[in-house]
């Protein structure tokens, strides 16, 4: 029986541990110390899209970089409605300590940049059970690479993971973004393969009006196939 209850113990801490969150979910909310003050999620960043970054642990060299680069990009994150949020199971001083000496440094000859974004302290790995940032086969105490898109419903639109190994692409984090903003804009259409910024999208279902007029110079439609129709970009 002893060995039963154990078993099943075991079983429920681990599915816990590992749950992630699905994509259409609400965001988990939570209270957290950050380096920006205490802060309050989601009520606290309105009606923008929020991107949570989890990282495995400050001073680290890949996620040291990972935050250069987001810093040097947030101006570019806020105009486009979205807040960065990073979360680590170091304690709040360490954040604090890390903060300031990357904000000493001169990345790839960059002048130095002020990180703008809170670091959050999660050292009682709540947040990180919440949101599934905490795999056991990694580490059972430190975060993985986590990135989780929120749009201004809170709902979890798009999640990815890395190894600790192998640092985010920024560029390719903010490509998903705009990727997501222009179906949260307009649900009829959505983005193909290796998209960017102002190519054309996919419309996975034409009006009868818009198939009437598939074939005119002027039609904002054309189709690759009878099952690839695209909409040219403005």
């Amino acid at each position: 029986m002893i060995t039963m209850l154990l078993s099943f113990s075991l079983t429920y801490l681990w599915s816990q541990e590992e749950s992630i969150p699905q994509i259409g979910v609400e965001a988990p909310s939570f209270t957290a110390q950050s380096t920006n003050g205490k802060i309050h999620f989601p009520s606290d960043f309105g009606k923008n899209w929020k991107i949570i970054f989890s990282h495995p642990k400050d001073f680290t060299p890949v996620c040291s970089s990972e935050m250069l680069e987001l810093a040097y990009q947030q101006e570019s994150f806020e105009e486009l409605g979205a807040k960065l949020i990073i979360v680590s199971t170091d304690i709040l001083a360490q954040h604090e300590s890390w903060k300031a000496a990357l904000e000493e440094i001169h990345y790839k000859d960059r002048d130095p940049v002020k990180i703008k974004f809170p670091l959050v302290e999660d050292n009682n790995l709540e947040i990180s059970e919440l949101y599934g940032m905490i795999h056991s086969t990694e580490n059972i105490k430190q975060n993985i690479r986590g990135v989780y898109f929120i749009n201004p419903e809170n709902e979890i639109r798009a999640l990815f993971f890395y190894p600790n190994q192998v640092g985010r692409n920024i560029d390719e984090l903010k490509r998903t973004l705009i990727a997501l903003q222009s179906n949260y804009k307009s649900a009829e259409t959505v983005t193909p393969a290796n998209w960017q910024p102002g190519d054309d999208v996919v419309i996975p279902t034409l009006s009868k009006l818009d198939k009437e007029n598939l074939g005119n110079a002027d039609s904002d439609f054309y189709q690759l196939s009878w099952f690839m129709t695209y909409k040219k970009s403005k």
